[in-house]
């Protein structure tokens, strides 16, 4: 059996990392040998550390390359759009109620986000911002601080906004914002050079997973009430399925990403990242392995059957 060792950050990924675990196990001989890295630092190394081969999370830091690190190669983009919901105070009624204010916005990953989110809101110079760290206010709790009245807004996972509307606070319909999000795949150019048939194996067994997860939730669900379920820490059956609903909900069974989502996460890797500053990002993508596999026409056929 082949098999690639795979790493993630946050316990949120799983419900779909191990789906694609099942599906590569049953369907195409390969084992996923998953791995968690919760460090930052930890994380952004571990492909060239040797610690994992390939890297399941959101991708900006990967866009620049730091002396002394190999090549990395992108082949994947499950999910294209973020849907990040933005929580108000029940008074404001459109973003003009929100001009003058100012945004709490979570520092960790990729919170150059917000910026492009208020830009598209047509707030870009019209609101200012505060970072809000969750040791502060509890994962995802920024909108604490809208709650408080010391900010106006601010946008935050679906999976954490059930404690948000309950304490009072409603969600202002804004635009989804074209990104690379969770479950984008980077690994290392000189694996996937070494490896094309495994690559090849691995690509099938991730878009088996999402038709799986998009298109027969019963079986995907019992895939997560195992291991996924036990890891995030959700004992309520009801919140478990609002949790893999939201997760499912953005993901494409074809993970081609598009160029304004790739634009917008190298905007915001380059304001997090400096380094990063005048690479071209389209220089990371690989997608001839996707390409291999749509144009031979098996994924219709996956779909057709699944459907």
């Amino acid at each position: 059996m082949q098999r690639i060792r795979l790493a993630y950050r946050d316990h949120d990924r799983t419900p779909v990392i191990y789906t694609v675990k099942e599906m590569a196990a049953r369907h195409y001989d390969l084992e996923l040998e998953v791995l968690r890295i919760p460090g930052t630092e930890e994380y952004e190394a571990a492909i060239f550390d040797d610690a994992c081969d390939v890297v399941v999370e959101h991708l900006e830091y990967f866009f620049g390359q730091r002396p002394g690190q190999g090549r990395v190669t992108m082949f994947g983009a499950p999910v294209i759009e973020s849907e990040q919901p933005l929580v108000v105070r029940s008074e404001v009624q459109s973003a003009e109620d929100l001009v003058g204010g100012t945004f709490a916005v979570r520092p960790q990953g990729r919170f150059h986000t917000v910026a492009l989110r208020i830009r598209q809101m047509g707030l870009e110079g019209r609101v200012q911002q505060v970072k809000v760290a969750d040791t502060e206010v509890g994962r995802w709790g920024q909108w604490r601080k809208v709650l408080s009245g010391e900010c106006v807004g601010a946008f935050m996972s679906p999976l954490y906004l059930p404690a948000a509307l309950e304490a009072g606070l409603k969600v202002l319909p804004t635009a989804k914002l074209p990104q690379v999000e969770h479950y984008a795949q980077v690994c290392l150019t000189s694996f996937a050079q070494a490896n094309d048939e495994l690559m090849t194996s691995y690509m099938k067994a991730l878009v088996h997973g999402l038709a799986l997860l998009k298109l027969r939730r019963s079986e995907a669900l019992d895939i997560v009430n195992g291991e996924p379920k036990r890891l995030i820490g959700l004992d309520d059956p009801a919140e478990l399925e609002r949790w893999f609903d939201s997760i499912v909900a953005p993901l494409q069974i074809k993970p081609y990403p598009t160029a304004q989502a790739i634009a917008n996460s190298y905007e915001a890797a380059y304001i997090e990242y400096p380094e990063v500053a005048g690479f071209n990002p389209l220089a990371c993508w690989d997608l001839h392995w996707l390409k291999r596999i749509d144009d031979s026409g098996s994924i219709d056929q996956l779909i057709a059957g699944l459907a």
